[in-house]
């Protein structure tokens, strides 16, 4: 990876306050406290944004409880605050919380200045200084939005100029460039900010993107090929409307395009949105760059092929980058390639012919859209290859799941593990609950440790009624490995014991 270390960029992350205005993403104090602490110590983004003033007593609960906490470890200069020209009222609420950087909120257009606040610009040029004159008082470091400042640019630049060289008479750091609404081109965004800068060649300035027309990333990238000195992220491209700059997907542009350095390490891109994924309850999409499910997965035959004789499919955003590992899928695209890759992963080898056969029997599944993993393919050969036993190692003789309204659902459960049977009951707080429950019972004499329960996912055909088979696909953790196991019903339960009783059969066989 090529890095001009001669050229830096601040990376500032506001997932913890535009992020937040995700539409039905609320973070309590604990979470915000935990992002917070990741971002900075793991991630090591450069600044991060945690939340706005005067939005409520559990916005002040959470600025004070990470304020706290960067006072503790002096990381105070990297936490900022969203405050407002209000004549002092956001900066009595910051320094109440502890805080030590207010980012004011002005506004950047002359459209909004008179549609909205009704003033000229001399007016709140003069309300800013009042406020900026505050904040120098409480010892708090300033920068300021000029907010809409991509359409003060196209409608009113006069304005913005004239913002600027007023404001940098006085205290403020940093001027922070922010695409409010999303409407700028990659082209454009780098004529805007070049002008700008070359105007001020002593001011600091940051570009905050907005993905309405899905080029925040573009634009962040323009803005840096412009020589814009800082850029604002959100993880999990988090925002208002259709959200902020992603920070994973930046971050890689930035190193291996522009070749320009920041602090991010990269090693840490996916664990932080893992963590803001599950926190915030907004799934990443299996096809987003670096963090998707799907992103280091090759599908196709002749890709795995390829791989195979020389990584020839390759590029330079290598998995292991960020903390990953690259996979094969199996379905009706797979060649002999995406089959031997997965074998290799499990230690099995196979002749020609059976490897044929095995391919044959994955492209049959696939065509029928049957999802294949890697855990399968091993049913698979021994099906294709008449060697799969009468009976499993493990199987299920009989079991009975009871739920009643007012009382815990109760499970029984009839194992037989290598010819021996095997019989409990437990209640759960949910018939899966009791059966887990009660699985755990007949195993804990044996000494033998159950995967720890990772991710449970239910799906049925678009569209489909009440008798629709269900796929249970369960995520599983053992000390030696990550993997997913699938059952299919026309039941939940039923189909999620399945799945548990295919992690059985996988664990047994890991042990021997």
């Amino acid at each position: 990876m090529k890095v001009d270390t001669m050229r830096t960029i601040e990376i500032m992350d506001t997932t913890l306050r535009d992020g937040e205005q995700t539409n039905g993403v609320s973070f309590t104090d604990k979470e915000k406290l935990n992002i917070a602490k990741q971002l900075l110590i793991e991630v090591k983004v450069d600044r991060i944004e945690v939340g706005s003033a005067r939005v409520s007593q559990g916005e002040f609960n959470s600025a004070k409880k990470i304020m706290g906490w960067a006072h503790e470890h002096n990381l105070l200069d990297k936490i900022e605050i969203l405050g407002f020209i209000d004549k002092g009222q956001s900066l009595t609420w910051i320094n109440e919380a502890g805080g030590k950087r207010v980012n004011f909120l002005c506004k950047g257009s002359l459209r909004q200045l008179e549609g909205q606040l009704r003033k000229t610009p001399e007016e709140h040029i003069a309300d800013i200084k009042t406020n900026i004159k505050i904040a120098d008082d409480f010892g708090i470091t300033a920068n300021i939005y000029l907010e809409d400042w991509s359409n003060g640019m196209r409608q009113s630049p006069e304005y913005v100029e004239l913002l600027i060289s007023e404001l940098q008479k006085t205290s403020i750091q940093r001027f922070m460039l922010p695409d409010t609404l999303g409407i700028m081109y990659p082209k454009e965004t780098y004529r805007y900010c070049k002008s700008i800068i070359e105007k001020f060649p002593n001011l600091h300035f940051d570009f905050h993107a907005h993905n309405d027309y899905d080029l925040a990333v573009a634009n962040s990238n323009a803005a840096a090929s412009a020589g814009i000195h800082g850029i604002h992220t959100s993880v999990n491209g988090l925002g208002e409307r259709t959200g902020n700059a992603t920070l994973s997907s930046i971050i890689p542009c930035l190193h291996d395009h522009l070749h320009i350095q920041t602090s991010v390490q990269e090693m840490q891109l996916n664990k932080i949105s893992k963590l803001v994924e599950t926190i915030s309850g907004i799934r990443v999409a299996a096809n987003m760059p670096i963090i998707g499910s799907n992103v280091f997965t090759q599908t196709a035959g002749v890709h795995a092929d390829g791989d195979k004789k020389g990584n020839l499919y390759f590029n330079d955003l290598m998995p292991e980058r960020f903390g990953r590992v690259r996979k094969y899928a199996l379905g009706k695209t797979s060649g002999k390639a995406n089959i031997e890759k997965n074998l290799q992963e499990l230690g099995l080898e196979l002749d020609n012919d059976e490897m044929l056969l095995v391919t044959k029997k994955v492209v049959e599944l696939g065509d029928k859209k049957e999802s294949i993993t890697t855990e399968d393919l091993p049913y698979i050969v021994r099906e294709v290859l008449g060697q799969l036993d009468k009976e499993e190692k493990v199987a299920i003789e009989n079991y009975s799941v009871c739920h009643a309204k007012g009382l815990k659902p109760v499970a029984t459960l009839s194992l037989r593990i290598n010819g021996s049977t095997y019989e409990e009951t437990s209640a759960g707080d949910g018939q899966y609950d009791a059966v887990m429950n009660a699985l755990k019972k007949i195993y804990e004499p044996l000494n033998v440790n159950i995967p720890r329960l990772l991710d449970y996912l239910v799906t049925i055909p678009p569209g489909g009624k009440t008798d629709a088979l269900v796929e249970s696909i369960i995520t599983w953790e053992s000390p030696k490995c990550i993997f997913k196991t699938r059952g299919l019903d026309s039941d939940q339960t039923a189909a999620a014991i399945k799945a548990t009783v295919r992690m059985l059969n996988i664990i047994h066989d890991q042990q021997e």
